[in-house]
């Protein structure tokens, strides 16, 4: 008879994730047995098996879980967009604001996803590698309708990798409760994109 789940279990799951991402993230997921995870969990690696069978699916329930969480946040952003009217750069403004406060909650899963994809099997890093490639696409036909006099077939990958380059990388340097807040730094991307670095001349209209 399989074992009846108890009625916190997906609440659970959800909290060895949290603290196997920051494992991860502390020590790096090959160093990481599933001993320390159930260490830092506070629990025994016979209870901890009741949740995951292994290391390797904590580590792709974690990325599945984040990459699906990515892409919601492109369908709510531009489901939000539509009821209210917003124009294209208002929209993309929005896709920012909302990806950084994401990244400011998710450091360490995002540090996952960023360095350790290599680590699933084939299939498995298959499926969340061609949901990373959906959310770039999805952030880089926003960024091409916001931006269109600037952005062309020619230069849109690597304006949309550009953009990327500086959000993607704030869990190596922008720290919660900081000085700079991640609020505060999505409206300099945005004031960035909009018109050129602060200081420097803008082209006549």
């Amino acid at each position: 008879m399989a074992r009846t789940k108890a009625p916190d279990f997906e609440a659970q799951r959800e909290q060895i994730l949290d603290l196997a991402a920051a494992a991860f993230a502390a020590s790096s997921y090959p160093s990481t047995s599933m001993a320390d995870l159930a260490a830092a969990c506070g629990t025994s690696k016979a209870r901890l098996y009741h949740y995951y069978e292994s290391k390797e699916a904590i580590l792709f329930d974690l990325l599945d879980r984040y990459t699906r969480r990515l892409m919601l946040i492109v369908a709510e952003v531009e489901a939000e967009a539509g009821r209210r009217g917003s124009s294209e750069q208002e929209t993309f403004a929005s896709l920012i604001r909302a990806f950084l406060a994401e990244y400011e909650t998710s450091q360490t899963r995002h540090v996952a996803l960023v360095n350790d994809v290599k680590f699933l099997a084939d299939e498995q890093r298959d499926q969340i590698l061609k949901r990373e490639r959906d959310v770039v696409a999805a952030f880089s036909r926003q960024l091409r309708r916001a931006y269109p006099e600037r952005v062309n077939r020619d230069n849109q990958a690597a304006l949309t990798m550009t953009v990327f380059g500086m959000i993607n990388w704030t869990f190596t340097w922008l720290k919660p409760g900081g000085k700079l807040s991640y609020a505060d730094f999505a409206e300099m991307v945005i004031d960035l994109l909009a018109g050129g670095l602060p200081g420097a001349p803008r082209e006549a209209a």
